[in-house]
């Protein structure tokens, strides 16, 4: 899938070149596509400077969190809702703490750290499938959890606007934490149905009206705010949160007697492996996608798209923002290279990279996810579970644009 995405890219690009050169007489085009090439490259170890720090920092601070006991509490608190949810995974079973903690790697925006966790959550409900080739109503609901991209703490997101120079990193807080709302519900509410799950189920209510009731509360307070004062309120909850969480990790840590620096050094090792392996990905799509734009192709084809939504008389602000959305279902670091080119070109806080970020922070790769977690125990017939996570990210996509327009437009 990623060998296609990527070599079409350049077919593309190749194909918007010849007939720029042939038909426009534009003999240039291939020196500006070259010295593309060599830009993104340059960007793509300027970008991995600062993702080196960011993964490094926060495993660090997760694998605190991880031996305080807080993750291990937050199992037992989610636990009786994971009985109902998922009535095939008994009271106590290791999945039910890899699921909490690729969940709280996923809510911290650590979307590669959390790989490796889910993956060990899959082959755990792996050995209560009782089909080995055919993905169980536990699996299922996982990987769509997983694939609606629940981000409480978009940390990566954060870091990308920082390295394009954003006065304000955690602007796009806010939009995230509403557009993931919205697609981790349709993604619940889509599987529930499928599955027949009993969402009125006195227990399973009790973890989601009050969760509901917040979140209403909370949009009917944003609703009497200006946009001047969305956009503040966004700030300050997101830079809050952040030191908050630190904090929190640090203090509980030492109640628990915890090697703190000790054991951020450990988690922090971890952080830097992972984040080394990313820069061949990142220079690969980073490339690919500045050939793209250098050609010509990807303003022809969202100019075609800005000719639709103006047709039927809609503000087409939005359209720059949508090679993020259309790619991000396939690949992760192709979305990436997507979001960091639209910062480059537009701005970092230009109307379409505001809405670009809030999609790569509220969609997931979902058929990556599909084939990564699936094809790493061998299930070969996925059910329900495609049409559930596409549904939630189609979901999270026209949340983070309406949300936007919301707070930016």
């Amino acid at each position: 899938m990623l060998n296609g995405l990527w070599l079409g890219f350049f077919i593309v690009a190749a194909v918007s070149a010849l007939a720029q050169w042939l038909i426009g007489g534009n003999a240039g085009i291939f020196a500006a596509m070259v010295e593309s090439i060599f830009a993104m490259a340059k960007l793509s170890v300027e970008v991995m400077v600062l993702l080196f720090g960011t993964l490094t920092l926060w495993l660090g601070f997760l694998r605190i969190a991880e031996k305080a006991g807080i993750v291990d509490w937050l199992a037992k608190a989610l636990g009786p809702l994971f009985l109902r949810l998922m009535p095939e995974v008994p009271a106590g079973h290791p999945a039910i703490g890899l699921i909490t903690l690729n969940f709280a790697a996923n809510g911290l925006g650590l979307d590669n750290a959390a790989t490796p966790i889910g993956l060990k959550a899959m082959r755990a409900l792996q050995d209560l499938n009782p089909s080995p080739t055919i993905a169980s109503n536990a699996q299922i609901l996982f990987l769509v959890l997983n694939a609606s991209s629940l981000t409480l703490l978009p940390v990566t997101i954060f870091m990308y606007r920082a390295q394009q120079g954003a006065p304000d990193p955690t602007l796009v807080f806010l939009p995230i934490l509403l557009a993931t709302s919205a697609s981790t519900l349709m993604g619940l509410l889509s599987v529930a149905f499928v599955q027949r799950l009993r969402l009125w189920d006195p227990v399973v209510l009790a973890y989601l009206i009050p969760g509901a009731l917040a979140l209403g509360g909370f949009m009917a307070l944003l609703a009497t705010l200006s946009a001047t004062a969305l956009a503040g309120l966004s700030s300050i909850l997101g830079n809050l949160t952040l030191f908050g969480l630190i904090i929190l990790f640090l203090v509980v840590g030492t109640l628990r007697k915890v090697k703190v620096y000790e054991t951020f050094v450990e988690g922090a090792k971890e952080g830097f492996d992972v984040a080394k392996s990313l820069l061949p990905y990142l220079v690969a799509m980073l490339c690919a996608v500045g050939v793209l734009r250098a050609s010509g192709a990807l303003d022809f084809g969202l100019d075609g798209i800005r000719h639709l939504v103006q047709w039927a008389g809609l503000d087409t602000r939005f359209v720059d923002a949508l090679p993020t959305a259309m790619v991000k279902p396939f690949s992760g670091s192709a979305a990436r290279a997507m979001l960091i080119e639209t910062m480059k070109t537009s701005g970092v806080d230009s109307f379409p990279s505001l809405v670009a970020a809030t999609i790569q922070g509220s969609t997931e790769t979902t058929f990556y996810v599909l084939a990564v977690y699936f094809g790493a125990v061998g299930i070969q017939r996925a059910r329900h579970a495609v049409g559930c996570a596409l549904l939630a990210e189609l979901a999270g996509v026209v949340a983070a644009i309406g949300v936007c327009y919301w707070f930016f437009g």
